[in-house]
């Protein structure tokens, strides 16, 4: 199954093209499932209403669901609600009705990742493309399920539910309910749920798309948020720059503006020598409809499609990619006396980098983006003697400890 995460930066139509390239998937056969958290947009641009219930069908196996985040809000604090009674109980608290319930900042998020995970386990789809909010947006959320693992593991740590059997004589001496155990009870079910989605966030298959227009400064943005994306390891297959002019105009206004676009269509491909960069041609006008979307499919600029992902029918199937993590360990204990741990961040720059060790963990800094990891077990025994930034790798120097590290026999 594949996964397309549809992104870029804002105004460049990233609804439309997450449109064009399900529609393109759904032309060569496969079953497509679009995911979107907008209203309105979307019904424009697909002209049909979207349902939040259910996949409405907008063509031939192509279908597209709006995610109603403001009802699974309401729905999940209800029924944390009901589960968490005894305990609301015991402090007098009065619960919350469902008509006075409004959804809280970040709830969004949730119920995207939620119905992402939804649409893998259903095994009714070939792809799903999700309309995702803009790119730095889109990296915060992509790393909520990892984050919010990792806060509960260290406030509610798994090991300490071995006491959940002293709970209920806790309760009898006590006289009151415990509500520990409600706690752990939720935290499972969450470390279920957020396990799942990091499984298909980490899958070979999945993907993310960056769209942007060809503006003066689309290179510069496109590098900042390409190097957050690395950091979490997220995969870039293609970048998808937006409302090209037709080149060659005896018009002396669209000659400049497409002359000005082709410039930056060069630093595009200059700063992402390793993805495709397709172009996408501009309609004169914001497609509407299926018909509509099918004209960027067949544009010159386009040819076969490549802006919405579109392969000749009898291609031979892609070939899986690896299930690896990019952070790879080298051992040169041999040559330098050192571990290298390898962690690839194109487009990140020195000034913007922070690189800090606590206790078994490593905090990785890339402008406005964080990131915590788990050293391996090997790099635990060691000291972190340096690091330095080269063609898009940064090298972490680790020495191994003596007094920590096996001695060789």
């Amino acid at each position: 199954m594949r996964t397309l995460l549809v992104t870029g930066t804002g105004g460049a139509g990233r609804t439309t093209l997450a449109a064009a390239t399900g529609l393109a998937d759904a032309r060569r056969g496969a079953r497509v499932l679009l995911l979107t958290t907008e209203s309105g947009a979307p019904e424009t641009v697909l002209g049909t209403p979207l349902g939040a219930a259910a996949p409405t069908e907008i063509a031939p196996r192509l279908h597209a669901r709006r995610i109603d985040s403001a009802d699974r809000f309401r729905q999940e604090f209800l029924a944390f609600q009901e589960r968490a009674g005894a305990a609301l109980d015991m402090f007098g608290a009065a619960p919350l009705d469902e008509d006075e319930l409004t959804e809280l900042p970040g709830s969004e998020a949730f119920a995207l990742l939620h119905a992402l995970r939804a649409a893998h386990a259903s095994g009714d789809w070939d792809t799903v493309v999700v309309d995702m909010p803009p790119a730095a947006e889109t990296i915060r959320q992509l790393a909520l399920p990892a984050q919010v693992r990792r806060y509960l593991r260290r406030l509610l740590p798994p090991e300490r539910q071995a006491a959940r059997a002293l709970r209920p004589v806790l309760a009898q001496l006590a006289g009151v309910p415990m509500p520990a155990q409600k706690l752990y009870e939720a935290a499972e079910r969450w470390e279920h749920e957020l396990a799942a989605v990091q499984r298909v966030i980490d899958a070979p298959g999945t993907a993310v798309r960056l769209v942007t227009e060809a503006g003066p400064v689309a290179a510069a943005n496109l590098r900042t948020l390409r190097a957050g994306l690395a950091l979490y390891g997220r995969r870039v297959d293609a970048v998808l720059v937006n409302r090209l002019l037709p080149t060659g105009s005896a018009d002396p206004f669209l000659a400049a503006l497409s002359g000005s676009q082709q410039t930056a269509l060069k630093a595009l491909r200059d700063e992402f020598p390793e993805v495709p960069v397709h172009e996408v041609p501009h309609l004169g006008r914001d497609p509407r409809g299926v018909d509509e979307l099918d004209a960027l499919l067949d544009g010159p600029a386009v040819g076969a499609a490549p802006a919405a992902d579109a392969a000749p029918a009898d291609a031979a199937p892609r070939p899986p990619l690896p299930d690896t993590d990019p952070w790879t360990v080298e051992d040169r204990r041999a040559t330098d006396g050192v571990l290298l741990w390898r962690v690839p961040l194109p487009g990140a720059d020195r000034e913007g980098l922070g690189l800090v060790r606590r206790g078994d963990e490593i905090v990785v800094t890339v402008g406005r983006f964080r990131r915590i990891r788990t050293l391996p077990s090997a790099l635990r025994r060691c000291t972190v003697s340096g690091a330095g930034l080269r063609d898009g790798v940064l090298d972490i120097r680790f020495t191994p400890d003596p007094g920590l590290w096996p001695k060789d026999h």
